[in-house]
């Protein structure tokens, strides 16, 4: 076997060897407290934290966004490798689609002409529009919000990770210059080493700690500056976030439209149990309670179209007072709420004001509440005082 030894350079691996094992011995005795070390100022020492704190909360909120967005590691981590080679990403179907497409199927199959075909066919329908807001959202989210994010993990804190390590490496380069000095000043007035002086010794070790000194100096302002510019990388990363919060509005507001408009393609289809739309008025099926007899749990019907005509679906928490459930009651539809016994909720008037009903809130439930059934608790309090 014949090694080619022409570039093999044996001094010059002794030395790095060397250099090494000096660095080594150095950074030991700088951990032991046995020898001394340049501290940075504290400006730069903020600067240094702040930039550290910057780095970590970055790559958190990327990976939680990232998490949000494709809740799916695997695919998370098929695009980020289809990204790395410049590739297009695998166009997949979410969730959503799939449902989407097993309720139209199975919609056909079931019969287009039956009330539930129809409304599998109609909600999977919805569901592909939903599926379409979920592709664009995910999509505008990254171009707006985490690429900008990681662009600048892998650019800018890449650059100032690199500068503080050469900067580092200046300042052991400086310390042991420093070191040097000292050793050299304390041979003065001994007898020559090596055919070198202790004054020529001395004086060369004085003319790198210069030189070292001039390039740490140097260095130290290069990375200051660069730490600097994180103030003004922040002030574009809120531009992002705001972006990626228009987004989400613009996303929720766009199922929000396609839901509406599900629920009036629904309400529109009748059949044997029609849709109640929530969240809007439901004249018809008021009117069909007036039908229904009166017992001991229905204040009334005409009372009854009237509340279901005043009630009000925005009504703040500060505009409510608590009260206790005097007995239990069943709702008659949507718009009431169920109540147990001595619970506690809140009440308030329905405006316009109903004289049988009161608008109750139970836990994240919201409805009309007959204002027979239950005790305000604020207003005794306020009659003892």
């Amino acid at each position: 076997m014949n090694i080619n030894l022409s570039n093999f350079n044996m001094k010059s691996l002794v030395k790095e060897a060397g250099s090494t094992i000096s660095r080594v011995v150095q950074l030991t005795e700088e951990k032991l407290g046995t020898t001394e070390r340049t501290e940075y100022d504290i400006h730069f020492q903020n600067l240094a934290e702040r930039a550290d704190v910057t780095k970590s909360w970055t790559e958190k909120i990327v990976r939680d966004t990232e998490s949000v967005l494709i809740p799916n590691p695997q695919n998370r981590v098929e695009d980020y490798i289809f990204e790395k080679i410049e590739k297009t990403k695998p166009k997949r179907l979410s969730n959503l689609e799939h449902l989407a497409l097993d309720m139209i199927e199975a919609g056909g199959d079931f019969g287009q002409d039956l009330p539930y075909g129809q409304a599998l066919i109609k909600v999977g329908q919805a569901e592909q529009k939903l599926g379409q807001c979920e592709h664009d959202f995910i999509a505008t989210s990254g171009i707006c919000f985490t690429q900008p994010l990681r662009k600048f993990l892998e650019g800018e804190m890449k650059t100032i990770s690199k500068e503080r390590g050469l900067l580092e490496t200046k300042r052991l380069d400086l310390d042991a210059c420093k070191n040097r000095v000292k050793k050299a000043r304390s041979m003065l007035g001994q007898q020559s080493k090596d055919g070198i002086s202790p004054e020529a010794a001395l004086e060369q070790a004085e003319r790198d700690l210069r030189v070292a000194q001039a390039e740490f100096d140097r260095q130290a302002e290069i990375t200051k500056l660069l730490l600097d510019g994180i103030s003004t990388s922040q002030a574009s990363h809120l531009r992002h976030l705001h972006a990626f919060v228009q987004t989400q509005v613009r996303y929720y507001k766009q199922c929000g439209d396609v839901m509406d408009q599900l629920q009036r393609e629904l309400a529109n289809l009748g059949g044997p149990t029609p849709y109640t739309p929530i969240d809007l008025l439901d004249a018809t099926k008021s009117s069909a309670a007036g039908g229904m007899g009166v017992g001991a749990r229905n204040p009334g019907n005409n009372s009854q179209q009237k509340a279901n005509q005043s009630m009000q679906l925005n009504v703040s928490t500060d505009q409510m007072q608590r009260a206790r459930v005097l007995c239990s009651y069943d709702a008659k539809d949507h718009t009431e709420l169920n109540l147990s016994a001595n619970e506690v909720i809140f009440v308030t008037e329905c405006s316009p004001v109903n004289e049988d009903y009161m608008y109750g809130k139970q836990g994240l439930m919201k409805g009309l509440v007959p204002r027979a059934f239950v005790e305000m608790l604020d207003e005794e309090q306020k009659d003892d005082y």
